[in-house]
């Protein structure tokens, strides 16, 4: 005979305990900027999935990774100006 039994993580996923810390909502605030911009990069990707891009839609996915590098360069310089303040 088999017995059911629940997996405890499952159970307990959404116990108060297992919240995101402040910290880790502060993390993801400040890399925000990275994740909208690899958000536009992939939006603008899958639009061209099923077709062949015309050069309007070239210039949008440029442009995307532009801002993906551009938000990951200040991002970084972000980083760097957080840790040259504290020392």
């Amino acid at each position: 005979m088999d017995h059911i039994v629940t997996v405890q993580d499952a159970v307990t996923a959404f116990e108060p305990w297992m919240e995101p810390t402040d910290a880790e909502l502060d993390a993801i605030d400040t890399e925000m900027p990275v994740i909208r911009a690899e958000i536009e990069l992939l939006d603008a990707q899958i639009i061209v999935i099923d077709r062949t891009p015309c050069e309007l839609d070239e210039r949008r996915i440029r442009r995307a990774r532009r801002r993906v590098l551009a938000a990951h360069r200040d991002h970084v310089n972000g980083l760097a100006g957080q840790a040259g303040g504290a020392a």
